[in-house]
Parts: C-alpha cells; sequence; structure tokens
C-alpha cells in the first residue's frame, strides 16, 4: 500500500506540474543531457516512456548503470509530449538503440482525448527519427492495465491497450524491429496486470521489473554484447 500511495501521489504531482509549466518536459533531463553530451560518454541505449519507464530507473538504478543505459522516462507523459523530446532526450545524446515504451497516458487521456491510430503514428515516428539518426529502435508493447487508478471513469482500457499493441506489432514485424511484448508476458484474463505483479494495476512492481530486464536484453543481445 505505500508503494500505491507514493505511485499515486507522484503521478498526481506530475500531472500538476505539466499542467503548469514545461509541458514537453524538457527541462527533467536537460542537466543531465548536457553532462553526457559535454563529456561525450554516450549511453548504449536510451530507455523512452513514461511513469512505468521513470519508476524502472527509480526501484532499479544498477540496471541502468551497470549497463550504461539512460533512463528518459517521464511520468505522466502521453506518446505526442514523448515525440517532441525525441530529439533531446535520445538524439542529441548519440546511443546505439533507444526503447520506445508509450500509449498507457494516452488511453488514459491524461490531456485530452487521443484516437489510438495517432499513438501508433507517434511511436512510428520516433522509429522513423531514430533510423534517421542511425539509432536502431526497438518497441516495447503498451504493459497490460484493466483501469488506471487516476481515471476511473476511462472505459474498455485493455482492449483499447490490445488494438494498439496489435498494429505496434505489425508495425515492428513489417520493418523489422524488435518488438518486446510485456503485454502478453504479463496480463491476465481481462488484459489487466495481475495483483502478485503490479500494486496499482498498471505500474509494474519492483521484483516485475526483473523479468522486464530480462526480456529487454534478450532483445538487446546484439546491441550490449
Amino acid at each position: 500500500m505505500k508503494r500505491l500511495a507514493f505511485l499515486t501521489v507522484l503521478m498526481t504531482l506530475s500531472l500538476l506540474g505539466f499542467a503548469q509549466q514545461d509541458w514537453f518536459g524538457f527541462n527533467r533531463y536537460k542537466a543531465a543531457n548536457k553532462e553526457i553530451i559535454d563529456s561525450a560518454n554516450y549511453p548504449k541505449v536510451v530507455f523512452m516512456g513514461n511513469s512505468i519507464t521513470d519508476y524502472w530507473a527509480y526501484y532499479h538504478p544498477n540496471f541502468f548503470t551497470d549497463n550504461n543505459f539512460c533512463c528518459r522516462g517521464i511520468s505522466g507523459q502521453t506518446s505526442s509530449q514523448m515525440l517532441v523530446r525525441f530529439s533531446a532526450d535520445v538524439i542529441a545524446l548519440h546511443p546505439k538503440a533507444v526503447v520506445i515504451m508509450a500509449g498507457t497516458n494516452d488511453v488514459a487521456h491524461n490531456e485530452y482525448y487521443v484516437e489510438p491510430q495517432q499513438v501508433v503514428n507517434n511511436i512510428i515516428a520516433m522509429c522513423q527519427l531514430a533510423k534517421a539518426n542511425k539509432i536502431t529502435p526497438f518497441i516495447a508493447s503498451i504493459p497490460p492495465c484493466a483501469e488506471f487508478v487516476w481515471r476511473k471513469e476511462i472505459r474498455n482500457a485493455g482492449e483499447t491497450i490490445v488494438e494498439i499493441n496489435k498494429e505496434l506489432k505489425a508495425y515492428a514485424k513489417k520493418n523489422k524491429i524488435k518488438y518486446i511484448d510485456f503485454h502478453s508476458e504479463f496480463a491476465d484474463k481481462n488484459n489487466g496486470f495481475p495483483k502478485k505483479l503490479s500494486d496499482d494495476g498498471c505500474h509494474p512492481n519492483p521484483d516485475t521489473y526483473y523479468t522486464m530486464e530480462k526480456m529487454v536484453m534478450k532483445a538487446l543481445k546484439k546491441v550490449v554484447k
């Protein structure tokens, strides 16, 4: 319950912060990006995402530091916000690869209603930007979530996530992009996150990230060798 309270408070503060200033989140990693660029100590892989990626680095910082990975997750962000900051938070860091995990907050209507196809289009645009800059994109599925604790009025979240993931998987296959299928690994019969794997039904608990790390490392084996 303590973790659930922490997640809820952090999500609320993130949403309030974006509403007031820096909607795109440019300032979150501005200083860290400058340090990387100035030192030319570029990461092997950047993880672009929302709170699920953000908490990943919070719970398991060694996974990132030990592998020369870089977390660029911002809690509460939609795929549109990630697309806008992609140049500053990914391209400018010259990684070999980027793992893109986006869409949860679009489905939750964190900013406004977004058509599922637009989420797919935003992720495709990020992949195209990565390829244009000789960065190998990896697409991670949207993890399962049947109900949002901060947007309980949203209906059919699980089905919408399945719909988006289906399009992402098809695009990845067609374009020879590695697809990391967290959804199939974790989803229960209701397309939600089982309670033993998530405190709030949307965010992985700390131990669940270990499974995610094994899946990611398997997908990235040619990049991190």
